[in-house]
């Protein structure tokens, strides 16, 4: 029973991660029709640049509380992934915006080789250690342990979701949004300007990004140039799972595949009589996401309705 509970909280933290960087992809898909394959990379540009601003504090500014120390790392990373997506919307997405879709994804995935190129250039290939910010004794719940960083990561979570849920129903900002992705061309007669609202688009799925890298450098407690990759495909995945263009779906669908991943990897030795351990986790995201698109491609709570490309 320890371990299930453990699972069920190692599975919500996760889930929660994955749910931020979904709502990028579901957000870019339901306005535009784009898969942006990069957005992986904008995570791990996040992490990195947490880590360079922790590491210039602590050496210029000895003494400062931990948590002072990650929330102006939070910030800043949040403003640079944020000019790094609008530049890469306005420099490499929006020339082909009334190409083929099939141009467009590729470049999505140069883009994404290309970040994690130059990451490799500017933070070097190697591994490096993320600073303990936060005190580290957990707290016991019915025999399983959650940490002070696992508290931050599902509060911070919890904040930035309903925050996007208010911009997006309840704004002038949100109605744009919400006529751009029904009709752009509709919008743009009632005054709308597409262009703005996709910039904002990705600059709000930017900072959500950004958000989930920096706590998933303090979940796990290392930053690398390719850090982003899986990541960003488990929240493609889940995106898909929930309904790729839902908001709702997502956060759905980052929960629940952080539940299947967790609970796979916790029970994984035993259902198969311990060849495979707890490193084969990885696994799970990809099968669900194949029975997804083969039974219902539309998702848990996507409408089943034929691509209009």
């Amino acid at each position: 029973m320890d371990i299930f509970v453990q699972q069920i909280i190692n599975g919500l933290v996760l889930g929660s991660m994955y749910a931020l960087v979904a709502l990028g992809y579901t957000m870019v898909y339901g306005i535009i029709g784009l898969i942006n394959f990069a957005h992986g990379e904008v995570l791990m540009v996040g992490a990195l640049t947490s880590w360079s601003i922790i590491g210039l504090m602590k050496d210029a500014m000895p003494g400062t509380p931990g948590y002072v120390i990650l929330w102006v790392a939070l910030v800043i990373a949040c403003v640079v992934a944020a000019a790094l997506n609008f530049v890469i919307e306005k420099v490499a997405y929006r020339p082909l915006r009334n190409s083929p879709k099939l141009a467009a994804l590729i470049t999505a995935i140069g883009m994404s080789i290309l970040l994690q190129t130059l990451a490799m250039i500017i933070w070097k290939p190697s591994y490096k250690p993320y600073p303990t910010l936060l005190p580290s004794t957990p707290f016991d719940i019915a025999g399983a342990v959650i940490t002070p960083t696992q508290v931050l990561i599902l509060g911070v979570t919890a904040v930035a979701l309903s925050l996007l849920m208010w911009l997006v129903n309840y704004t002038k900002l949100g109605r744009a949004m919400r006529a751009t992705a029904e009709n752009p061309r509709v919008a743009a007669l009632m005054g709308v300007k597409p262009d703005m609202v996709i910039s904002a688009t990705f600059l709000i799925g930017a900072v959500l990004a950004a958000i989930a890298g920096v706590m998933w450098a303090a979940n796990y407690g290392t930053v690398h140039h390719s850090m982003g990759f899986l990541p960003g495909l488990k929240a493609f995945t889940a995106a898909v799972f929930g309904g790729i263009g839902n908001l709702g779906g997502a956060v759905v669908g980052g929960i629940l595949l952080g539940l299947i991943e967790s609970l796979g990897a916790g029970y994984i030795g035993v259902l198969t009589g311990g060849v495979l351990g707890s490193h084969y986790s990885d696994i799970f995201a990809f099968v669900v996401l194949i029975i997804v698109l083969t039974l219902r491609p539309s998702g848990l709570l996507g409408e089943r309705v034929a691509d209009r490309a």
